[in-house]
């Protein structure tokens, strides 16, 4: 009996970490602008971009973004649009913009004020 499979992976089974790996490799290894880093645990997936500037960072992290968008339609990975999220980090205290237009998906991201990183 032969049967097509197209992206599952079942919970538990011994074998789905190390296909998890292959796959999920594939975007930590992106070639992303060198202010920007991939940080991953188990499906958590954090991009942690830099910039002198909200607009600049803003601007690196939708480019970076739109690379991650594409590959993840080549390997037929999902993000959760709905759980997603920007946050805005930055030690200066300027007159500057607090808020930071990310998109995924070409969704504009909820910006939050603190993230939970797998519980």
């Amino acid at each position: 009996m032969e049967r097509d499979i197209s992206r599952v992976c079942p919970q538990g089974s011994c074998c789905g970490p190390g296909l998890w790996n292959i796959q999920y490799n594939s975007l930590l290894n992106l070639n992303f602008g060198k202010q920007t880093k991939a940080i991953a645990f188990a499906d958590d997936l954090i991009l942690v971009t830099g910039g002198k500037t909200v607009v600049e960072a803003a601007n690196y992290t939708n480019i970076d973004l739109t690379k991650l968008t594409a590959s993840t339609r080549y390997y037929k990975i999902q993000f959760n649009d709905d759980i997603s999220t920007a946050i805005l980090v930055s030690r200066r205290n300027r007159n500057e913009r607090k808020e930071i237009n990310v998109f995924l998906n070409y969704k504009l991201l909820k910006q939050v004020g603190t993230i939970k990183y797998l519980e």
